[in-house]
């Protein structure tokens, strides 16, 4: 009687097949993941240049953002005051750089000072930059 059943050879080409097939798979989803946490991240950081602006309108004072590349925190600060902290490197694993350290706003929502920010998020190979000009106005 025959039995039906796998070769060494045929579980060797199946598992041979399977490891090429994966070897291509597998870094394009760390691409996509390192995609989906820069464009978060630049989400979140976003919404603190947003929250930053529309509260010195509102309150009719200077608010600050304030940038710590090295923790990878973005805070919201007014008179003294911490409004707003986010931790941008520990929730979504991004690297930060910037051109300076802080941004501030206006009673108007006019960016603050003389020259323009630029904010970069990195994981991986993946990277987005978020731009605040004179006017106050990000764009990323």
């Amino acid at each position: 009687m025959r039995r039906s059943a796998f070769t060494l050879l045929e579980a060797t080409v199946v598992l041979t097949v399977l490891a090429v097939v994966l070897a291509i798979v597998v870094p394009r989803f760390a691409a996509a993941r390192d995609s989906a946490a820069v464009r978060a991240a630049m989400t979140d950081l976003s919404s603190a240049f947003s929250l930053a602006r529309q509260t010195a309108m509102t309150r009719r004072n200077l608010v600050a953002v304030v940038l710590d590349t090295s923790r990878g925190a973005v805070e919201v600060r007014s008179a003294g005051g911490r409004i707003a902290r986010r931790d941008l490197a520990a929730v979504y694993g991004i690297v930060l750089g910037s051109n300076r350290d802080s941004a501030v706003y206006d009673a108007r929502g006019f960016g603050y000072g003389a020259s323009n920010l630029s904010v970069t998020a990195r994981r991986g190979k993946i990277v987005d930059t978020l731009s605040m000009s004179r006017l106050g106005r990000t764009r990323w």
